[in-house]
């Protein structure tokens, strides 16, 4: 269904949309926003001594697990699927315009929404109406 919501404001969308934000980018997005949450949560889910098995970067990766698992204790985020915006590196929805750009269609559309949490953007997954 979102898919071809998503369609229908990629052909009536304004001209910094329409050329660059396809479906098939838009799909893929998509796909990445929810590979994203799935590593977030598995990050909260994962006990502390299983979250990193190198010693070296056991504190890096410590933080950033702390750090998730406190927005995740947020009141605007508990129980919501999640991600944040330096997350946003992968080959389909990075932060350039196209990413920007279908953040915005979503947005629009109510399937994400984002709040700032101290010094992070999180974006939040919505369920569809």
């Amino acid at each position: 269904m979102l898919y071809s919501r998503l369609l229908n404001i990629c052909s009536m969308g304004g001209r910094y949309m329409r050329g660059r934000l396809t479906l098939e980018k838009g799909n893929a997005a998509i796909n990445d926003m929810a590979t994203y949450a799935e590593a977030n949560y598995q990050l909260i889910a994962a006990p502390k001594k299983n979250v990193c098995v190198l010693p070296l970067w056991f504190s890096v990766y410590t933080s950033l697990a702390q750090e998730i698992r406190d927005i995740a204790m947020h009141e605007a985020v508990k129980g919501k699927h999640f991600f944040l915006e330096t997350d946003m590196k992968g080959p389909s929805l990075k932060l350039d315009n196209t990413g920007k750009a279908i953040l915005t269609v979503l947005r629009h559309l109510g399937r994400v929404s984002e709040t700032r949490i101290a010094h992070h953007r999180v974006i939040i997954l919505l369920k569809p109406h």
